[in-house]
């Protein structure tokens, strides 16, 4: 049996987010990959038109100007809308990076642990061990 190859699930992944998972025969984590990355288009996308409408009208509101939000919202309203939307756009874009890094991660993870065998005879109990000071309690391990 073929175990996979760290370096190459994580360079896939790293190419094309989710290809490690798929490298490593993990499909169900596509969908929360491609599921994950929806999210943070759409979030990108929102927040980017929020962040341009109100980064307009404040513009506008400095120059004297007419705009959509006349009468609706002061100027300092405006800069504060326009901050706080930037401000989101900022974290998502971060939370994005932080979601591709964690993907990637987790393909080379996943691939190191496929070659990783859990004999169902290891076995860890708590004895008594005698030493020179007196008794003192520890964890046994025992491999068959």
């Amino acid at each position: 049996m073929a175990f996979p190859n760290p370096k190459k699930a994580g360079l896939y992944s790293a190419i094309l987010p989710g290809a490690g998972q798929i490298y490593n025969k993990q499909y169900w984590k596509l969908g929360l990959i491609y599921g994950g990355a929806a999210t943070a288009v759409y979030f990108i996308q929102f927040n980017t038109n929020k962040y341009q409408t109100y980064r307009k009208a404040y513009i506008a509101s400095l120059e004297g100007k007419t705009h959509e939000f006349t009468g609706i919202y002061s100027q300092a309203a405006l800069k504060q809308l326009q901050d706080g939307y930037k401000k989101y756009l900022d974290l998502t874009i971060l939370a994005t990076g932080v979601g591709y890094t964690l993907q990637v991660l987790d393909a080379i993870v996943f691939a190191h642990l496929k070659n990783f065998e859990v004999s169902p005879d290891i076995s860890m109990r708590l004895k008594t061990i005698p030493t020179a000071n007196g008794i003192t309690v520890g964890f046994v391990m025992n491999y068959k």
